[in-house]
């Protein structure tokens, strides 16, 4: 098993603490977590500093601790910029890169970036085959419905060979078969209970079998949403608004059951049930004091799931 923590990024203007967010990053990576990640979120109400820019902050501020975004909504950027971006923070990193990767779905303001959702994914996939050619050929040729090169190259290419890897976050099983067909993990999401995600790891396992991959090669996380409190009630509550405030905008039901919550052992009690549920990594992120929920996660529940 596998633990990584997010990385706070809910930061209103001006309330940017340097200090606070290297101690952050140094002490998860004192206390041993694998990777740290961000998520990425351009518009909207909660203010949100930007995934690849706090990933790169991270790298600075650490030597050890893997970085990951999940996901970038790839159908929304430029492959070529994003693949630049990726390959440099990769090489400035170290090969501490992990990359996740989602179509975002149709709820997406496109024509804030200037396309439309129609061939979403064709969109994404196409996008993610152009990134990839970037970082592994010498010379491109692409002839794409929406790129096109010819006799082009980027350098250098990421520190790591072929290229960092990739996630897709996914939450139906047809997304979760392109998962299998591109990419090198699974990452089921934060706002899908831990039933839900029981139901596709079948999935992805099946999808292994067919394409004769070794499923020692791809590996399945879960991001949990989390805040461990010795009083459930006040944990509930804190887990209710933190949630509300997140997804407000999306329309969706009370997402509280998503979640783990409570004293500690309702809380290993939730997250065994996410790796008996075939997770191999589990992405905490807590919905409360980020520090204080680190601290408290790598004492009383982490070492109970080892």
């Amino acid at each position: 098993m596998e633990f990584a923590i997010s990385i706070p990024q809910f930061v209103g203007d001006g309330e940017f603490d340097p200090a606070a967010l290297r101690h952050f990053l140094r002490r998860a990576d004192e206390l041993g977590y694998d990777s740290a990640w961000t998520q990425e979120q351009v518009l909207g109400s909660m203010p949100t500093l930007g995934a690849l820019e706090v990933m790169t902050y991270a790298a600075a501020c650490t030597e050890r601790l893997r970085l990951g975004c999940a996901v970038f909504v790839t159908p929304l950027h430029i492959p070529v910029q994003l693949a630049k971006s990726l390959s440099s923070l990769d090489q400035l990193s170290r090969g501490r890169l992990e990359i996740g990767v989602g179509t975002g779905g149709q709820r997406r303001p496109f024509e804030a970036y200037g396309i439309t959702g129609e061939g979403l994914v064709t969109r994404f996939t196409e996008g993610l085959r152009l990134m990839k050619a970037l970082w592994t050929q010498d010379s491109v040729d692409f002839d794409g419905r929406f790129w096109q090169l010819h006799d082009q190259s980027m350098q250098p290419k990421p520190f790591q060979k072929p290229h960092p890897p990739i996630w897709f976050g996914a939450a139906h099983p047809n997304a979760v078969r392109r998962a299998v067909r591109h990419g090198n993990g699974y990452f089921g999401a934060g706002s899908s209970t831990t039933a839900q995600f029981a139901n596709l790891v079948p999935v992805v396992r099946e999808a292994l079998d067919e394409a004769g991959r070794d499923p020692a090669d791809f590996r399945i996380a879960k991001r949990v949403y989390v805040v461990v409190d010795d009083s459930a009630a006040r944990a509930r509550e804190r887990v209710s608004t933190a949630l509300g405030r997140i997804y407000g905008g999306f329309g969706l039901p009370d997402l509280t059951p998503v979640a783990v919550y409570g004293p500690p052992e309702d809380c290993i009690r939730g997250a065994r049930a996410v790796i008996d549920a075939g997770a191999e990594m589990i992405l905490f992120t807590p919905l409360a004091d980020s520090q204080e929920q680190m601290e408290r996660l790598a004492a009383d529940v982490i070492p109970q799931l080892t």
